[in-house]
């Protein structure tokens, strides 16, 4: 009887010390969650939405001059390429005149401009037939294009692209280029619940039509894509060509995080 007492003393101080490790551990957890919060409010300017601030504390990965006063609206957070992978874009590009067919706030734009500006400024005539001569960029929001242009001329590229306000689709049977580049709406942040992305779930037209249009203006196609997207039916647009197209398709990390796909079609694929 004594023993069993005993016993289940035991057991019963047992429990007490586990409990009170678990409350321990949970108020840990708390105060970690709370340190947390605190320094994200104290950090985010007035005005930036709840929907963008962890964009917001990646703001020099979209653009590396964000403090001298790039504009961009809350859509333009999180659908702008980031700036590494806006110039590895722009370095496959090749050369002649680049359409940026859904410019946004202007990220890749800017950077297929830069190569641009560059090439002028450091190499002769002959190299320059070599690199990207000009850039359109086009976008169905006035909006939009007033911040691409802003943050063009931050940059010092203005000059070297021509905004147009249109509807890329209406516009398409009317343009020459030597290569478009396509980054449509993706449906907004919450295409990362997706398990794959399907290219029927692109905006405002499913990747298969949008290729289809594309394709009429040029071959030498860039698709800037989710990171979840399903690289079987990337495949099959080249198929959409006959003959099939050259299709290359990258995986785009910034700090060692896969940010997206790019897939690079005709000429310009393992260029």
């Amino acid at each position: 009887m004594e023993q069993r007492v005993e016993k289940e003393g035991k057991n019963r101080n047992a429990t007490e010390k586990g409990l009170k490790k678990r409350r321990r551990k949970r108020k840990i957890r708390r105060r970690i969650v709370d340190t947390h919060k605190v320094h994200l409010c104290s950090d985010v300017p007035e005005g930036v939405s709840p929907c963008i601030t962890k964009y917001w504390y990646q703001r020099y990965n979209l653009f590396s001059r964000y403090d001298e006063g790039i504009e961009m609206d809350e859509e333009g957070w999180f659908s702008v390429t980031p700036e590494d992978i806006a110039i590895r874009h722009a370095e496959k590009s090749g050369n002649g005149l680049v359409i940026d067919c859904f410019s946004g706030v202007g990220g890749n734009a800017i950077q297929f401009a830069h190569l641009l500006k560059v090439a002028m400024l450091c190499f002769s005539v002959p190299m320059l037939l070599q690199w990207c001569c000009h850039v359109i960029a086009i976008d169905i929001n006035a909006r939009k294009v007033g911040y691409s242009l802003n943050n063009a001329r931050i940059y010092g590229v203005e000059d070297y692209i021509d905004f147009i306000i249109g509807d890329f689709f209406l516009l398409a049977p009317l343009l020459k280029a030597d290569v478009l580049f396509l980054s449509p709406p993706w449906g907004g942040p919450s295409y990362i619940a997706a398990e794959k992305f399907s290219l029927q779930m692109l905006k405002p037209k499913d990747g298969y039509s949008l290729f289809q249009v594309a394709q009429k203006t040029t071959p030498n196609i860039i698709m800037f894509l989710p990171r979840n997207v399903d690289v079987n039916q990337v495949e099959e647009l080249s198929w959409l060509s006959s003959p099939p197209l050259e299709v290359e398709i990258e995986e785009n990390y910034v700090k060692g995080k896969l940010k997206g796909i790019t897939a690079y079609f005709g000429d310009i694929a393992y260029g």
